[in-house]
């Protein structure tokens, strides 16, 4: 095999300590040198790393990502190295026969000789805009799991308002479940007089889903705490926003154009952002996103045998994303009928599940070209597929211009402009 870097080092990560190991291979000689060290995750030793691997002349370095713990080392390496972050499963060594130190040096002989794939690091603006978007997404999802334990707080106290009411923390919803929480005596009157809009229809199916209610003290006191706890997820929720508002001035252009898609709004473009960047150069193609993203069907054949081919459980941020835009699409009006129309006609053959997972990776796809070219979402299939209404009525619109346009240069008469007229528009 062709050594691909003559000097580089591979790099063990360890939470208190790294191993590192240098190898040398020269042109005269067959068997390549190797310098073995020892530095503390430090970072006045990682500094020392760096003076350490300047001083052999060693620019190319690997090491595996365990946990975060790599981090601080690729901060203060990658503005003078080539760092290489590998995912653990092309870099792990045999059972048996490994230490920290053969550990580093297997590294470091598999980078030698380019049989380690570079994991994807973006640049650093769009790191620390991931760093937001996804301590977002913990949030939202630590307020979902707030509101499913208030809920379920009034399902044990003898409550049945989630059987009427469409939205627990709706305007009319916030009031009764504060009236119930505050007053020991029940008045159906007083309870009717504080809903709105469309809740007075269900009112009296409202008092029947509460009479009979009772919270006990601990109830009580736990339905307030869960709702000082939303309380404050809202509002930080509301302070990363604003955050997050800021950080992406330098990429609206490529906000704006995500936001063409049907079915992606500006917080999931925001999302998408952060975990692909706007440099498409990291991908060779639109299908090594797509896996790397975990949208793609895996191969996995023996013996002229096909395995399961089911997606990777890669994409743990950018997949649920890219699903929850997909099935946006997929209901959207008549004015952006396309992926409803795909989705349709593949449900059919592979399930809703499938098609909704094919979705996802063709808008994924659609967004590498966008990001890589600067067009709109303008799929070459287009006419093909979405042949909706208001799509037939202004090719209808264009053909008629066409044809009085003609018409008027060959200066016929206005009847045979109405009969040409018709015929365009029974087409």
């Amino acid at each position: 095999m062709k050594v691909v870097y003559p000097i580089c080092c591979g790099i063990d990560v360890h939470k208190r300590f790294l191993i590192a190991t240098i190898i040398t291979t020269k042109k005269d000689l067959l068997t390549p040198t190797y310098q073995k060290k020892r530095f503390s995750t430090f970072n006045n030793q990682i500094l020392a790393l760096k003076k350490w691997l300047v001083k052999h002349n060693c620019f190319d370095v690997c090491m595996e990502s365990t946990g975060k713990y790599w981090i601080p080392v690729f901060n203060l390496l990658e503005d003078q190295m080539n760092v290489v972050v590998a995912n653990p499963k092309w870099v792990r060594a045999v059972k048996g026969n490994k230490d920290d130190v053969k550990d580093s040096k297997w590294i470091a002989e598999l980078f030698r000789m380019g049989l380690v794939r570079n994991s994807f690091i973006p640049e650093k603006p769009i790191r620390d805009l991931r760093e937001f978007t996804r301590y977002r997404v913990r949030l939202v999802s630590q307020r979902s799991s707030e509101k499913n334990r208030l809920q379920n707080v009034f399902t044990v106290g003898n409550v049945a308002m989630d059987a009427v009411v469409s939205d627990m923390f709706g305007k009319s919803s916030k009031k009764v479940r504060e009236y119930l929480i505050s007053t020991d005596q029940f008045d159906p009157d007083y309870c009717l007089s504080l809903l709105h809009g469309r809740m007075k229809p269900k009112g009296q199916e409202l008092i029947e889903s509460i009479e009979g209610y009772s919270f006990s003290e601990s109830q009580v006191i736990r339905i307030r705490l869960i709702e000082e706890h939303i309380t404050y997820l809202n509002h930080t929720i509301e302070l990363i926003d604003k955050t997050l508002d800021r950080m992406v001035e330098a990429y609206e252009p490529a906000i704006r154009l995500l936001c063409t898609i049907p079915g992606i709004k500006r917080a999931s473009a925001i999302q998408i952002i952060s975990e692909i960047g706007t440099d498409m150069s990291q991908f060779q193609t639109a299908k090594q996103l797509t896996c790397w993203a975990g949208l793609a069907p895996s191969s996995n054949e023996s013996a002229g045998k096909k395995k399961s081919v089911r997606i990777s459980r890669a994409g743990v941020y950018l997949k649920p994303t890219l699903v929850q835009c997909a099935h946006a699409a997929v209901k959207a009006t008549k004015e952006s009928p396309y992926y409803r129309i795909k989705y349709q006609k593949l449900s059919k053959r592979r399930g809703k599940k499938r098609s909704i997972i094919a979705i996802s990776r063709m808008m994924l796809t659609a967004i590498y070209h966008m990001i890589s070219t600067g067009e709109v979402w303008n799929p070459v299939d287009i006419d093909q597929v979405d042949m909706s209404e208001h799509v037939i009525n202004k090719r209808k619109e264009l053909a008629i211009t066409a044809a009085k346009n003609l018409l008027i240069k060959e200066g016929l008469i206005p009847n045979d402009f109405q009969t040409v007229l018709g015929i365009v528009q029974k087409e």
